[in-house]
């Protein structure tokens, strides 16, 4: 199935295709003049979000979409995941099958209990710089690896942020991050690479008082199980 061969442009390459307000973009930041009063919402904006997110994690059900523009495919996955400082990620897919994508900040191994296999690569090389909604893991990336301006919200109840990478890269063009007015919380992840591939996450039961141990971002392999090298 497309998940499996895309999971990364999840959580990052991190859904479905974004006819909206989303796909309007027609150029970086960067190219536009200075404008203080956007700096300053922003400001506002990425400071109450950072105070939530000032704990040790979170976490919360996903459901997620991806397309890939050329081939015009279309595919969709739901599940939980777990976040922990620092870099520390858990997604356990559950529809359309059973994965886990598991990193504790260094290694990163994604297993396929049904087909018996695991796939082991290193962090930084897919959800560093905050590339597949690696952020979410630091909230302080979004300032460090991003120059962000406002966006257009779909609701009234949401404000959407626009984050472009500081280095340029194929994996991200631009997300749109939409943000709960209400509780400065994540709520909605729309990233777009060069090749115009989207993805969307949207979480929701978002649970701070998930103290999960640092046990579950570590995975052991299970004996019999087929290894495969992300790098060969």
């Amino acid at each position: 199935m497309m998940i499996r061969k895309t999971v990364f442009f999840l959580v990052v390459l991190l859904m479905l295709p974004v006819p909206s307000l989303f796909c309007r973009d027609s150029g970086r930041p960067a190219d536009a003049e200075p404008n203080r009063e956007q700096d300053r919402i922003v400001d506002e904006i990425l400071r109450c979000v950072e105070k939530r997110y000032s704990g040790s994690g979170f976490s919360a059900r996903f459901f997620q979409a991806s397309v890939l523009k050329a081939m015009k495919i279309t595919d969709t996955a739901n599940g939980r995941a777990f976040f922990k400082k620092p870099g520390m990620m858990r997604w356990e897919y559950t529809v359309p099958d059973r994965q886990q994508i598991i990193t504790d900040g260094t290694m990163l191994w994604i297993y396929r209990p049904d087909d018996k296999q695991v796939t082991v690569g290193v962090f930084p090389s897919f959800f560093g710089d905050g590339k597949g909604a690696g952020f979410l893991s630091d909230i302080s990336l979004i300032r460090k690896k991003f120059i962000v301006s406002i966006g257009d919200s779909l609701a009234d109840s949401e404000q959407v942020l626009k984050l472009w990478p500081k280095e340029k890269n194929i994996d991200i063009a631009v997300i749109h991050l939409a943000i709960s007015r209400e509780t400065c919380e994540v709520i909605r992840i729309v990233t777009i690479n060069a090749y115009g591939d989207e993805t969307r996450i949207e979480l929701t039961d978002i649970d701070f008082s998930d103290h999960s141990p640092d046990s579950i971002f570590h995975f052991v392999i299970p004996p019999g199980t087929d290894i495969v090298r992300m790098d060969q």
